[in-house]
């Protein structure tokens, strides 16, 4: 079997958008690709409403954490997705030449808990066919 293509999702805190991607794209797609995520400015922090909602819907790991980009910067990725505006902007350039897309997403952050599942609901609805067309189709 051909190694597993590998996506890294990239945001500003890496506490919430991003982990559900990663979150979702490990679920969804783990049998073809490995994600990962991180954030220009990590919190260090995973939002407790979004790892709430993903171990209700059975796709919280032990191991997603809030990680900072240089934890990751030498690793090799098939593709970046930012998926916050300041991620877009302030993408940082990797040592090997990778595709780099947007898909953006509204932070739930501070708003009330069903905005969460809104905002994975639309992850999972505009971002997972994307990384298919990248790599599956």
């Amino acid at each position: 079997m051909n190694e597993k293509k590998r996506v890294l999702i990239l945001c500003t805190g890496n506490s919430c958008r991003s982990i559900m991607a990663e979150a979702l794209i490990n679920a969804k797609l783990g049998e073809h690709v490995k994600a990962q995520s991180s954030g220009v400015k990590a919190s260090g922090v995973v939002n407790p409403n979004a790892q709430t909602l993903l171990e209700s819907r059975g796709l919280w790991r032990d191991e997603y954490h809030s990680k900072v980009i240089e934890t990751l910067i030498d690793e090799e990725f098939d593709l970046v997705v930012t998926v916050c505006d300041h991620a877009k902007e302030t993408c940082p350039v990797f040592p090997k030449v990778v595709k780099t897309i947007h898909v953006g997403f509204d932070d739930p952050s501070g708003k009330a808990v069903p905005e969460y599942a809104i905002t994975l609901d639309l992850i999972e609805k505009e971002l997972l066919p994307v990384i298919v067309k990248e790599f599956l189709l």
